[in-house]
This record gives C-alpha cells, sequence and structure tokens, in this order.
C-alpha cells in the first residue's frame, strides 16, 4: 500500500470521543422525565382519595416517601388505641421511642401523657392517640412547613375515618397544623372546634407533656384542662 502524503487532511471523528458531549441537547422524553413531579402533599392527596379503611391508611404511609423525614426515620408510627372511642388525641411527631417502637407517646412524655389522661380515668381502651406527622424528624427537630403540608391529607383522612366526638390537640405544632393558629401558650384550654367532614368536632388544645417535663409548674393547667375535658364527654 502507498504511503499517504504526511499533509493529508485529518478525517475528525463524527462523533466526540468520551461519549455524548456535555453540550448535546436531551432527548424530548428526557426532557419529560425532568419535568418537575407533583410536590409531595398533592401526591398524598391523590392517595388518600382511594383509602376506605384505618388499615389501607396506614398502609398508605408505611410505602410513602415524605423525603429526608420519612427517609431519616426506622418505620411510620400510626397509632395506639381504641379507633371507636369518643376521644382522638392527635399529638406533633414521633420521637426516639416512638420510632423504635412504631407507636405513638410510648416514650417518657407519652407515659406522662397517659398518667394525664388517666387522672379522668381514661386509658387505650377510651382514647385513640397518633400524631400529625407519622416519622420522626431527624434529630427530633421540628417538622417544617413543608413536611406539615405533606401529612396533612394523611391526618385529615385519619380523623374523618375515626370520627371521634372529641379532639385533643396536644402540643404547639399539632395546635397550629390543625386550626391554623398559633399561641398554644394563650390558647390552652380555650376549645375550639375542627371541621371533619361535615361535622364539627369539638377540639381541645394542651400542653404537651415534653413541655411539662421542663416546666413542672404548669402541670396544674393540665388537670383543669382535663376537668374540662371529662365535662365535655359527659355532656355528649
Amino acid at each position: 500500500m502507498p504511503n499517504l502524503p504526511t499533509n493529508a487532511p485529518r478525517r475528525l471523528p463524527t462523533k466526540p470521543v468520551g461519549g455524548k458531549s456535555s453540550t448535546a441537547k436531551p432527548k424530548p422524553e428526557s426532557r419529560a422525565k425532568q419535568a418537575v413531579s407533583a410536590p409531595p402533599s398533592q401526591a398524598a392527596s391523590n392517595l388518600v382519595k382511594k383509602v376506605s379503611t384505618l388499615d389501607q391508611l396506614r398502609e398508605v404511609i408505611a410505602e410513602f416517601d415524605a423525603g429526608e423525614i420519612s427517609d431519616h426515620a426506622r418505620q411510620s408510627v400510626f397509632s395506639r388505641g381504641n379507633p371507636d372511642a369518643d376521644v382522638m388525641v392527635i399529638g406533633e411527631a414521633p420521637g426516639r421511642d416512638e420510632d423504635i417502637q412504631g407507636k405513638p407517646f410510648v416514650g417518657r412524655s407519652g407515659q406522662l401523657l397517659d398518667r394525664i389522661f388517666a387522672s379522668i380515668g381514661l386509658n387505650e381502651d377510651s382514647l385513640y392517640i397518633t400524631n400529625v406527622i407519622n416519622w420522626r424528624p431527624p434529630g427530633n427537630r421540628n417538622p417544617t412547613p413543608e413536611e406539615i403540608a405533606t401529612s396533612l391529607p394523611f391526618i385529615h383522612k385519619h380523623m374523618e375515618l375515626v370520627a371521634p366526638s372529641v379532639i385533643v390537640l396536644v402540643g404547639g405544632v399539632s395546635f397550629s397544623a390543625l386550626t391554623g393558629m398559633t399561641g398554644i401558650m394563650k390558647n390552652r384550654g380555650q376549645w375550639t372546634s375542627l371541621k371533619v367532614g361535615e361535622t364539627d368536632i369539638p377540639t381541645l388544645p394542651i400542653y404537651h407533656p415534653a413541655f411539662l417535663l421542663r416546666q413542672p409548674a404548669l402541670k396544674k393547667d393540665a388537670w383543669l384542662d382535663m376537668l374540662s375535658l371529662r365535662s365535655k364527654i359527659e355532656s355528649l
């Protein structure tokens, strides 16, 4: 074979060496995949439309991807107590003990909450206990507004399925998330109502037991709240 001239023009490769060029435009289907997906709160709203039982709701929550908060939790925390009880107790979010056991209010603050309700004769047979947030926030931090928004469709469906006669909101996060109001200190013990389906449910905000463990002098307020709760139950 004759030698090519040394000044013969080099043929450039038709494709860039090493794969796709960084300036290559994505295919239409790639752009579709990159489109912003529905926010978790919308995904939760879509899911609960198909839920008609507590078991279904428990399963949906257990399988739901809520982002960082569910990624860092051992498991979802659903409820404990009697779903046929007149009183539904809604706290804020699970802590370390709840994350381990998979039940709400089982740690030190939960034990205090049980004693508070026991002071007027209420226990797991006469209470149904859950949280606004079903996963332990990383490091026990407060849930973010986005995480609360994601959880609202679940807790609203939860209340609808239980259909309690009375709701007790435990702590400032649950009070704010479900009523839209702020200031647990000034609103504690003041009856309000929550719209559950087509029914207005009498609702009592109380201090979180974790707060009472830090401020034991305020346990007297908790006792007054329980007296108010007992009076409401007796009037049903």
